[in-house]
């Protein structure tokens, strides 16, 4: 036997020999994944327990019993049911416009442009600030006596009098979702441009051979390969728009009235300013419900898809 091999069968029978025991190896590995799952329990399994109790558990003069009463309720507030229309309303509209817009800067950007590059980083820059920065600029900006947006039209001629941008219940929501078109677009365009790229040039090619016309290339050939970006892109957007907060709070504030209020300030307003943590919890757990039904949608569409 060469001595290399004869040196390497020693070692190996040597390994073999001293292995530690499968208790150390099963100690030793939940030792190292402790840590992980405290960190888990602490902030996702506790609070989620917490949560249940609280939107099971309901106060009333005769003290606290458990109930569905606070899900109950739900279906007699008109205050919950037009916070859900104004949330499903605001969804359905930023999500479309986001769309198309980021659809067709993804198509236009595709191609052999000069400055292409420069273009690119100029359409991520919205997205790249922080929602609370966005917010701040825009209301500023939309403000009817020294905002930006009025100057503008005012310098074009325009009567900018009846343009109370975020305190007329007209035109507070369409501001509201402008601002969100405005910063999210460039996230759709990121994805879409993306699996664009991804799409081989065979089918393009063949596409040519046969004399199909551009239109008949891109709704035969790019939007049947694009699916699965388009999902994945609708999905993440959907859920975002779905718990929106931040950047209606900080434009509106819910108003003028409840005309821009959402589920998720609804619950704020309810758990932190009226201390009903129970009927917040509840209401959570619906938008929750609502939120993994539209997500699984979507995931059924991919995986029939994919399939």
């Amino acid at each position: 036997m060469p001595r290399s091999r004869k040196f390497l069968s020693e070692r190996s029978k040597s390994a073999v020999e001293y292995r530690p025991a499968d208790g150390l190896d099963r100690g030793l590995a939940y030792l190292l994944v402790a840590p992980t799952v405290a960190v888990l329990v602490a902030l996702s399994i506790y609070p989620l327990i917490h949560a249940i109790t609280l939107s099971l558990r309901v106060t009333s003069g005769e003290g606290s019993h458990w109930s569905l009463g606070n899900f109950t309720r739900l279906l007699s507030d008109q205050f919950f049911l037009a916070a859900l229309g104004h949330t499903l309303f605001y969804a359905a509209c930023a999500l479309s416009l986001e769309f198309f817009l980021g659809l067709g800067l993804a198509v236009l950007m595709n191609k052999q442009l000069r400055g292409r590059g420069l273009i690119r980083g100029a359409l991520l820059v919205p997205m790249m600030l922080p929602t609370v920065v966005a917010g701040v600029v825009w209301r500023l900006m939309l403000n009817p006596n020294f905002g930006a947006v009025n100057g503008t039209l005012k310098g074009m001629g325009l009567n900018t009098t009846a343009l109370t941008w975020t305190s007329s219940p007209g035109l507070a929501m369409l501001s509201v979702i402008a601002v969100d078109v405005w910063q999210w677009t460039p996230f759709m365009f990121l994805i879409l441009l993306a699996g664009l790229q991804a799409i081989p040039q065979e089918p393009y090619e063949a596409a040519l051979i046969d004399g199909s016309s551009a239109w008949q290339t891109f709704r035969h050939v790019t939007l049947p390969l694009l699916r699965p970006a388009i999902l994945v892109a609708l999905l993440l957007r959907t859920m975002d728009l779905l718990r929106v907060f931040d950047q209606v709070f900080i434009l509106t504030e819910g108003g003028p009235g409840f005309a821009t209020e959402t589920i998720s300030l609804y619950i704020y307003r309810t758990a932190f300013r009226f201390s009903d943590f129970g009927y917040a919890a509840a209401m959570s757990f619906v938008l929750l419900v609502i939120t993994n039904v539209v997500s699984g949608f979507y995931i059924r569409v991919l995986q029939a898809r994919e399939a």
